[in-house]
């Protein structure tokens, strides 16, 4: 499949979600497959790889004859959500590609700057973790969470700082 007709898929799934107020919708593959000339095979494809949960989507199918795809976009408004984020995507193993999707979807949401997300990006490439899998995994997955841990802590210091001077502490 063309990278050229994905891109093309990609975005006109972001642009429903987007215009969406819950950030959320539902397709039919067989409807996006004909806008598109293509087979819903490549829907799937386009799903699986361009809205996979590191990057910050819940996908739901339901087969059968009304069968249905529920993207979701999660957000992240939050410090608790981000913690959630964290624990619940960041598992103890985590993929070159899986990791540059999450930093991506973290600049995205506005968590991390893009001047952080590219270092964090050229930190865990395979070539710099040098090593074996499974053990380059588990060191990509503890060394971007030590990164979050590191920015987030760094983050609600100033916060807290703020708001001790709005009291007029």
């Amino acid at each position: 499949m063309s990278n050229n007709l994905a891109d093309k898929i990609e975005q006109y799934i972001k642009e429903m979600i987007a215009q969406s107020d819950e950030r959320m919708i539902e397709i039919q593959r067989q409807q996006v497959a004909t806008i598109f000339g293509c087979v819903p095979s490549q829907i799937n494809y386009v799903l699986t790889t361009r809205f996979a949960a590191e990057q910050g989507y819940v996908v739901e199918s339901r087969r059968g004859g009304g069968g249905y795809v529920r993207i979701v976009k999660l957000s992240i408004e939050d410090e608790s959500d981000l913690w959630d984020y964290l624990s619940n995507k960041l598992g103890e193993m985590i993929s070159e590609g899986q990791g540059r999707r999450m930093i991506e979807h973290l600049v995205e949401e506005g968590i991390l700057t893009a001047r952080e997300g590219m270092l964090m990006s050229a930190a865990i490439q395979r070539d710099i973790l040098q090593g074996e899998l499974p053990q380059r995994d588990h060191l990509r997955a503890r060394l971007i969470r030590a990164m979050l841990y590191s920015l987030f802590r760094q983050e609600c210091q100033k916060k807290m700082k703020k708001n001790f001077r709005k009291q007029g502490g």
